[in-house]
């Protein structure tokens, strides 16, 4: 995933992107360990896609004006 991609999802989502990310690396690094995939390729993929993230939700925590608005649907006011 390009930073660029990573940079329009809003902190949300991208903690629960994130969340993925590393348990996919679990669950790959257990799968290299017991012998059953050659996904090291992948594996690297997903650090470093993870790495882009947490480097952009601390952008994102020392900056906060970086994030991006999170668009919400209308409130629909009580009759």
């Amino acid at each position: 995933m390009k930073a660029d991609k990573v940079r329009e999802i809003d902190n949300n989502e991208l903690g629960i992107q994130e969340r993925d990310a590393q348990e996919q690396m679990f669950r790959l690094r257990f799968q290299l360990s017991m012998g059953q995939t050659d996904g090291v390729k992948k594996l690297r993929a997903l650090r470093k896609d993870r790495a882009r993230m947490l480097t952009i939700l601390r952008e994102r925590e020392i900056n906060p004006a970086l994030a991006p608005v999170v668009k919400q649907g209308k409130k629909r006011g009580k009759k």
